[in-house]
């Protein structure tokens, strides 16, 4: 996990698979933190992505590079922890990193719905190096 530090300190993109109560999955772009030992992901307590985990408790966290060396990592979860907990100060730390600090605490500031912390751990995640595979 040490060689992907870079890659989760980064506002890198990501995006949540959760699955409707059909079976198909949906994917939405989010942003994450690593935290401690766990992925991070804060949802509005209205967000569509809490009702389809509420029926079907599992999802996938995809965190990838759009440049090289295309590194990336995915998580999986059937048992994602959800909390209040410590969301809305997640919240306006990971806006930050996307946003800036001034802009990420307006941002979280702005937000109306309570936020739900959803918490991935990192000892379900599977890593990939792209440069590692691909012809020089």
């Amino acid at each position: 996990m040490r060689e992907f530090a870079t890659l989760f300190q980064a506002p890198s993109p990501a995006v949540l698979t959760t699955y409707r109560k059909d079976g198909t999955a949906v994917s939405s772009p989010v942003w994450f933190r690593f935290q401690g030992d766990s992925f991070e992901v804060v949802i509005a307590e209205n967000d569509v992505k809490l009702r389809h985990l509420a029926a079907r408790p599992e999802c996938e966290l995809l965190v990838f590079e759009t440049v090289p060396p295309f590194r990336g990592m995915r998580v999986r979860s059937d048992q994602p922890i959800l909390t209040r907990d410590g969301a809305q100060q997640a919240r306006q730390d990971i806006a930050a990193r996307y946003l800036g600090e001034e802009r990420g605490k307006r941002f979280a500031a702005e937000r109306i719905s309570t936020g739900i912390l959803l918490r991935l751990p990192a000892d379900h995640a599977k890593a990939w190096d792209l440069n590692a595979i691909l012809p020089s």
